[in-house]
C-alpha cells in the first residue's frame, strides 16, 4: 500500500535511484501535458482516455512488480493535488471527441480568416432597421445610443477573446455553451444559455430563409420584368434558397467555410454602401420630419423608447460564435490565439461600423419619419426610388443580400452542426460518417424552412425573443470575466464588469417586458402556413 501511495502523490522531490520501482514488465505509454498544450480540451487528437483504465490490477493482490501508474495521474513537475492542471485534466475527459467535430474539426485557421466569419456574422439585415430607431428617438439620442452600444458590445466582445483560453489550466473554451458551464456551473450554464444560443444559431437560419426567399422573388420581379409568367410563390422561394443552402451546407467544418464568410461579408458590406449612398444621393424627400414621434399616452412613449433600444441591440450580432470561431486556429503558450483572433475583430468590426453609422445617420436624413417599420432602409429604397434608381442597381442590392444571406446561414447553422454530430460522437465513440453528417444538415436546413413556412409571424415576436438573448452579448461575458478572471475587489474592471453586468440584465428584462406589452397591445396575425 504504501508503494501504492507513492505511485499516486507523484512528489515534487523525486525518491533517490536507489529505491526507485524497477521497470514494468508491461508499461503504459506516460501522459504528459505541458503547459503549452493548448490545441484542445483533450489531451490528444482521439478519445484515449477511459474511466475503465482507472482499475486494471486487483486489489487483493500484492503484484510482483510494482504498478504502472494510472492514466489520470497528474504529471510530476505539476503539484499539489489541488492544482488547476489536475482539475484541467479531470475535465478533458468530458470532451474527448473534439478532433471529430465541424468546429474544431481544423485548427489551421489565422487573423484574415477570423476577419471574415467575424463580418460575415457581423453584418445583417438586422441592421437595415436602425433608421427606425432614429424616428423614436431623434438625432442626439439616437447616435449616442448607437455609440454606447457599440463599445459596449466590442469590450463584451474583447472578454469572450480573452476567456478563450486559460493559461492557468491549459484549457480552451472552444463553445459559448461550454464556457457559460464552467462559469455559472453545468445545470445554471446550460439554463442561462442553452435556449438563446439554439434562437441565436436556429432561429437566425429561420429568419434569413425568410429574408433571403422573399428577397429571392423581388430580385426576379426586377429582372424579368412585366413579361414575367407564373412567378414562383413566396414557399417555392423559400424552398429554392433552402436548398441552395443545404448544397452548400456539406462543406465539412468551420474553417472549410472561410471561403465562403469573405462571399458574405464583401457582399454584406456591398448592399449597405450601395443602399444608404443610392438614398443620400437621391436626397431627402419631400416633407420629411426629424421631429421623434411620440406615443398617445406616457406608457406607450417609454415602450416605443425601449423598442428603439432594441433595434440598436439587436443590430450588433455574433458574440455566440466568438469562441467557435476562435477555436479554429492554433494556439500555445508562446503564440496565443487571441492575439490573431482581436487583430481580426479589430479589422472586422472597423468595417461593421464604417456599414452601420452611415446606415442609420443617412438613412434617418433621407426618409425621417417615412422609414418603413417592415423591412427598414431595404424596403424604403424599394417603395420610394424604383422608378428613379436603375434597375440593375436594385437588381444588384437584391443579389447581394440573397447572396449574403446563404453564407450567413452557414456560419450560423454550424453550431447546430457541431451539436447534432456530438451527440452521435458521445454515442458511439467514432467520427461521424460522412452521408449521416449530410442528413443531419438537410434535416436542420429543411426544418428550417418548415418553421419558415408553419410559423412566418416569428418575426413578430423578435423583440421578446430576442430580449431573452440579449445577456448573451451585453451580460453574461461580464460575469464571467468576474467569475474566471477574478479581478480585485472594487478595483475598476470589478466595477465595469458588475455594473455592465447587472445593466445588461436588467435591459434584458426590460425589453422582455415591452415585447409582452407590444403582443398584448397590438396582437399577432397569426396565419399558420401563409407566408407574405
Amino acid at each position: 500500500m504504501s508503494e501504492q501511495n507513492e505511485i499516486r502523490s507523484a512528489p515534487l522531490t523525486p525518491r533517490p535511484r536507489s529505491v526507485a520501482p524497477t521497470p514494468p514488465l508491461v508499461s503504459t505509454p506516460p501522459v504528459s501535458c505541458p503547459p503549452s498544450q493548448f490545441h484542445s480540451p483533450s489531451l490528444s487528437r482521439s478519445p484515449l482516455l477511459h474511466e475503465e483504465h482507472a482499475a486494471e490490477a486487483p486489489r487483493n493482490k500484492t503484484p510482483k512488480t510494482p504498478r504502472t501508474p494510472r492514466l489520470s495521474l497528474t504529471p510530476r513537475f505539476i503539484t499539489p493535488l489541488g492544482s488547476p492542471m489536475r482539475k484541467a485534466l479531470r475535465m478533458t475527459k468530458l470532451d474527448p471527441q473534439d478532433a471529430w467535430l465541424p468546429i474544431t474539426e481544423s485548427r489551421n485557421g489565422n487573423q484574415y480568416y477570423a476577419a471574415f466569419h467575424t463580418l460575415c456574422s457581423g453584418i445583417g439585415v438586422q441592421a437595415l432597421v436602425l433608421p427606425v430607431a432614429f424616428t423614436i428617438l431623434g438625432w442626439t439620442w439616437g447616435i449616442i445610443g448607437l455609440t454606447l452600444a457599440f463599445v459596449w458590445q466590442l469590450y463584451t466582445l474583447w472578454l469572450l477573446v480573452q476567456l478563450h483560453e486559460s493559461t492557468e489550466t491549459g484549457m480552451r473554451y472552444c463553445r459559448y455553451l461550454q464556457l457559460s458551464c464552467v462559469t455559472f456551473g453545468d445545470k445554471l450554464g446550460k439554463l442561462l444559455a442553452m435556449f438563446p444560443i439554439m434562437y441565436l444559431s436556429g432561429g437566425t437560419c429561420v429568419a434569413l430563409i425568410i429574408i433571403g426567399g422573399s428577397t429571392s422573388k423581388q430580385f426576379y420581379q426586377i429582372v424579368c420584368g412585366p413579361t414575367c409568367s407564373q412567378p414562383l410563390t413566396s414557399v417555392e422561394w423559400y424552398l429554392v434558397f433552402t436548398c441552395a443552402a443545404v448544397l452548400l451546407s456539406q462543406l465539412p467544418n468551420l474553417n472549410s467555410i472561410a471561403g465562403v464568410s469573405l462571399i458574405g461579408a464583401v457582399t454584406a458590406v456591398a448592399y449597405c454602401t450601395m443602399i444608404w449612398v443610392v438614398s443620400v444621393a437621391e436626397g431627402r424627400l419631400p416633407g420629411v420630419s426629424y421631429n421623434p414621434v411620440r406615443g398617445k399616452t406616457q406608457i406607450e412613449h417609454i415602450f416605443d423608447v425601449l423598442n428603439a433600444l432594441g433595434i440598436i441591440a439587436f443590430a450588433f450580432r455574433g458574440h455566440n460564435l466568438i469562441l467557435e470561431i476562435q477555436a479554429t486556429m492554433p494556439s500555445d503558450e508562446k503564440h496565443p490565439s487571441r492575439v490573431p483572433m482581436w487583430k481580426g475583430v479589430k479589422v472586422s468590426y472597423t468595417m461593421i461600423a464604417a456599414c452601420l453609422f452611415p446606415l442609420a445617420i443617412g438613412g434617418y436624413w433621407a426618409y425621417g419619419q417615412k422609414i418603413p417599420e417592415n423591412g427598414g432602409m431595404l424596403t424604403a429604397l424599394y417603395t420610394f426610388h424604383s422608378k428613379d434608381v436603375s434597375q440593375s442597381v436594385l437588381g444588384l442590392t437584391s443579389l447581394f443580400v440573397i447572396v449574403n444571406a446563404v453564407s450567413s446561414f452557414q456560419i450560423y447553422a454550424m453550431p447546430m452542426f457541431d451539436d447534432m454530430e456530438s451527440k452521435y460522437t458521445i454515442r458511439k465513440k467514432e467520427p461521424c460518417p460522412w452521408w449521416l453528417r449530410a442528413v443531419f444538415r438537410a434535416m436542420f436546413g429543411y426544418g428550417c424552412f418548415f418553421v419558415a413556412v408553419a410559423i412566418p409571424f416569428l418575426g413578430s415576436l423578435a423583440g421578446l425573443i430576442g430580449g431573452l438573448a440579449l445577456p448573451v452579448t451585453l451580460a453574461y461575458p461580464c460575469f464571467m470575466w468576474l467569475k474566471i478572471k477574478k479581478p480585485k475587489k472594487y478595483s475598476g474592471m470589478w466595477w465595469l464588469n458588475w455594473v455592465l453586468g447587472v445593466l445588461g440584465m436588467g435591459l434584458s428584462g426590460i425589453l422582455i417586458a415591452a415585447g409582452v406589452y407590444v403582443v398584448i397591445d397590438t396582437g399577432i396575425e397569426a396565419s399558420f402556413f401563409k407566408p407574405h
